[in-house]
């Protein structure tokens, strides 16, 4: 058995997300099972996995970082990676509060790692969580956080770092178990709480990464809990709340945040809003969407806006599952829209930060189908997608992995898409007309770099053809019209424009012209991609 070390390091901060993560992958499905509270959409173990899987993603960052030397990150980088990646990829109002938890708990343990600073961190974690949720609920994630932090402190005067986790964690399971006789919706479901369950499982993980010795992980039999006391919160059954989740990220200074809380806790219920620093994220759930979104504008600069429809997640988890479904990534929220007309399930890949695999699974799931086809609309995602297919197949989804390599090839794929014929002569007309179409990107070099056309220098505009540097231009427009006759001097029928957030209309006009120009016969259709990593990404068919 390893050694208890005297402090929690960097590489046992690395090990307790590694091993969280495995444990959420595990038991996800049985958490998601007992998720009633505060909606019934069964997607809190998934949220919770998402969100720790962000925060190991960040971790292994920063020990990348530090592949070319002998030496490990310092214990505080990797605890505010932890935090950080949390932050950005929570997800739900569970991942929310987790990600709360592991903020407070990081800027304690940024300092040391010792026994003392570890329980002032789950002290500080527990109640910068409550401070972050408008109303606290007795019987909560945040009731069993409360309770690890109290059992923690009653071990003052222990040095071992194992001690301390170990009582985190017993008194965790203790108040677990204690939930349903303080929620009543807990009670009539005969379940713990969800996001509580979770907690306890990221706990136990700790104290396997800091003692070497696993703990149970399976999720709690419904106890044999206490009659409802006290002022408990309830929660009409018949009562659906809200229409819609919204989470986002927001840029925004402190001292907006108060007046957002405020503007966001009268128009819905559910509000958590964590972070600091400049960077928030905020989760709430409202009827009117828009105003939602709007107050963040208010405040700052919110993106990575996800709205979910309560009303369709409670009818696509009752009914019973379509014959077929799409899934395709997509590189801004424009395309985003495109495709989900087009009858597609979308996952945006935000400008440098790819998703997961777990974020593919989700969106399988989530789509509610027999039979599956994955658009992966990226190279770099190849592996990362066919993990996420093996993982689908494993639940009993017939998934099909086509390896479009740019958005243009699967929006050509979504086009010929007809789930009338049988899946195999589907996944072959997607893919064929995928592999028909030849896709370029003008971006913007964030570098000086050998390319395949020269040594491009920083701010220089690439024009990328097919995934290699053919032209290196000064401006947008021009560089444009280069890649353009280049690619139809082989000849073409159609011509896609997907235009990034900022990039104008008349570039699309001008184009169009040339095109129209220089090519007979040549049609254009135009989208916009919102916000996406190049400014524009062609298409020939």
């Amino acid at each position: 058995m390893p050694q208890s070390p005297d402090d929690l390091d960097a590489v046992a901060v690395r090990t307790w997300c590694s091993l969280a993560l495995e444990a959420l992958g595990r038991e996800r499905t049985a958490i998601d099972a007992i998720n009633v509270y505060p909606v019934a959409d069964g997607d809190t173990g998934t949220n919770l996995y998402l969100t720790v899987e962000s925060a190991a993603a960040a971790v292994e960052a920063v020990f990348a970082a530090h592949e070319t030397g002998s030496t490990v990150p310092a214990p505080a980088d990797a605890v505010r990676a932890m935090a950080h990646g949390a932050l950005i990829g929570a997800r739900g109002n569970s991942g929310t509060i987790l990600a709360q938890l592991l903020r407070g708990m990081a800027s304690v343990l940024s300092e040391s790692g010792d026994a003392h600073h570890l329980r002032t961190a789950l002290t500080e974690a527990a109640a910068a969580a409550r401070l972050a949720v408008a109303h606290p609920v007795e019987g909560t994630v945040l009731t069993v956080a409360t309770a690890a932090a109290e059992a923690a402190a009653a071990t003052e005067g222990s040095t071992g770092i194992e001690a301390v986790v170990e009582a985190a964690y017993e008194g965790a399971r203790t108040a677990l178990a204690a939930t349903p006789g303080q929620l009543a919706v807990l009670g009539r479901a005969g379940v713990v709480d969800a996001g509580g369950q979770g907690l306890v499982t990221v706990l136990g993980a700790l104290l396997e990464a800091v003692g070497g010795r696993a703990r149970e992980r399976a999720v709690l039999p419904a106890p044999e809990y206490l009659p409802l006391t006290g002022d408990c919160a309830d929660t009409d059954p018949d009562d659906d709340g809200p229409a819609f989740e919204i989470i986002y990220l927001l840029e925004a200074p402190d001292d907006a945040v108060a007046r957002l809380r405020s503007r966001l806790d009268a128009l819905g219920d559910s509000l958590v809003v964590v972070g600091g620093d400049g960077l928030w994220n905020v989760h709430v759930h409202a009827d009117d969407a828009g105003a939602a979104v709007e107050a963040g504008v208010e405040a700052g600069r919110p993106y990575r806006i996800r709205i979910t429809h309560f009303a369709a997640d409670r009818v696509r988890a009752h009914r019973d599952p379509v014959q077929r479904a799409v899934v395709v990534v997509v590189p801004g929220d424009g395309l985003a829209g495109l495709c989900t007309e087009a009858g597609a399930t979308t996952v945006l890949a935000r400008p440098g930060e790819p998703p997961a695999s777990g974020e593919l699974v989700d969106a399988i799931r989530r789509a509610h189908a027999r039979e599956v086809v994955l658009l992966p609309n990226d190279a770099l995602l190849r592996h990362t997608a066919a993990a996420a297919a093996e993982q689908a197949r494993a639940e009993g989804v017939r998934v099909a992995l086509v390896p479009t390599r740019a958005a243009v090839q699967g929006i050509a794929a979504l086009a010929v898409h007809e789930p009338g014929r049988s899946f195999d002569e589907d996944v072959v007309a997607m893919t064929s007309a995928a592999g028909a179409t030849r896709y370029a990107e003008v971006a913007v070099a964030e570098h000086q770099s050998w390319t395949m056309a020269g040594i491009c220098q920083a701010g220089d505009i690439l024009g990328m053809i097919d995934g290699d540097v053919a032209v290196i231009g000064e401006d947008v427009p021009g560089t444009a019209r280069t890649v353009l006759d280049r690619m139809l001097s082989a000849g073409g029928e159609l011509v896609t424009l997907i235009l990034g957030e900022d990039v104008p209309d008349a570039l699309a006009d001008e184009l169009g012209a040339h095109i129209r120009e220089g090519h007979l016969a040549v049609d254009t259709v135009v989208y916009r991609g919102g916000r996406q990593a190049a400014p524009l990404l062609i298409g020939v068919e």
